[in-house]
């Protein structure tokens, strides 16, 4: 089996990597990304690389003789410039939809996130069938939930490939750490700073609730869906909720819930000041995304997530605070310049 896997140099992408070159079923990966890494030669000569822009480059050639494509390569900054986020996001995937249809590829597996989820009611964990309009007017929500439109335009127009949408809760790893503190606070949150001796009291915006996912654990449903017959959407998530209580049993602090229009309020002043990069609707989206049910993983994919949500948090942590990150562009902690949501999270994953 051939697969190709765009935007593999982030966060999802290198566990996947890893994943799927341990799995004898999965011949050959051909990762593709903006930046080339220089990393060792891996095992047998399994993986080999391609340097690529999905919003210009030819892509054909890129997936004529792929068994299967998966779909990482998401563009989250800049926030300020949201038509170059839409251009990569939206008409980059289009156009990689367009290529595995003239292509024949027989399987697409594209990472969503919860993001393109819309809001939720309660805390009850939503399944796949929750409505996936967006959680809010961020970019980022928007542009996951178009690309959800695309694809149900893309399965009615084609019975030929079997497409599969992951979407992930937050995704956490020890070297991502880096590159999640450059996409979300910028060079005035210092990883360093987060110690628990530093931070007695810990402010959390009314409302939050979270969800989250280690990287090992996100790269081990999607390497199942590559090899599986599965079809369809995905919930990817540990199986508990992270609250504000263990947050702070994180943090060893103790909790100050702020009203969410005074932390939105301070957010959206830090964002127009360009003091950090994230915008303030990702805050809205943060407080509303629903929580989710994943039953369907688990009894479709046979996938059962390894990780806590709160050991998967503590471990990030653990990375801001050494400066943790990974020979790969986006999760160099010496790289700059625009990432991708799959290269931190999605969910997100480059987020993703």
């Amino acid at each position: 089996m051939r697969v190709v896997v765009f935007g593999a140099t982030g966060n999802v992408g290198t566990a996947l990597l890893e994943a799927m070159e341990a799995d004898p079923a999965i011949t050959e990966v051909v990762g593709v990304a903006r930046r080339q890494p220089e990393l060792p030669d891996h095992a047998a000569g399994k993986i080999s690389w391609q340097a690529a822009d999905i919003d210009s480059a030819d892509l054909d050639p890129l997936v004529s003789s792929a068994d299967v494509v998966v779909h990482l390569a998401w563009l989250f900054q800049p926030t300020h410039r949201p038509n170059l986020t839409w251009a990569n996001n939206v008409i980059g995937t289009s156009r990689l939809l367009a290529a595995v249809e003239r292509c024949g590829v027989g399987a697409f597996v594209y990472s969503s996130s919860v993001g393109a989820y819309s809001p939720r009611v309660d805390a009850e964990p939503v399944d796949e069938s929750w409505p996936t309009h967006g959680t809010s007017s961020a970019a980022y929500a928007r542009e996951k939930a178009y690309v959800e439109r695309l694809l149900d335009i893309f399965e009615a127009r084609t019975d030929s490939c079997r497409v599969v949408r992951m979407r992930p809760a937050f995704v956490f790893q020890r070297r991502a750490a880096s590159q999640q503190r450059r996409l979300f606070g910028g060079p005035l949150v210092p990883g360093r700073l987060m110690r628990p001796e530093l931070v007695p009291v810990l402010p959390v915006p009314s409302g939050l609730l979270l969800q989250a996912v280690h990287a090992d654990d996100a790269a081990e449903a999607f390497r199942t869906a590559v090899v599986s017959t599965a079809s369809g959407p995905f919930n990817v998530c540990a199986d508990e909720i992270v609250r504000p209580e263990d947050l702070a049993e994180l943090f060893e602090a103790r909790v100050a819930t702020v009203p969410a229009r005074l932390a939105r309020a301070a957010m959206s002043a830090a964002w127009r000041a360009h003091a950090v990069p994230a915008a303030p609707e990702l805050l809205d989206a943060a407080l509303t995304v629903p929580m989710m049910a994943n039953h369907r993983a688990k009894t479709e994919l046979g996938w059962r997530p390894q990780v806590s949500a709160t050991d998967a948090l503590n471990e990030v942590l653990i990375g801001l605070r050494e400066g943790a990150g990974h020979p790969t562009p986006p999760l160099d902690p010496q790289s700059g310049g625009p990432l991708r949501s799959d290269e931190v999270a999605t969910g997100v994953g480059d987020r993703p």
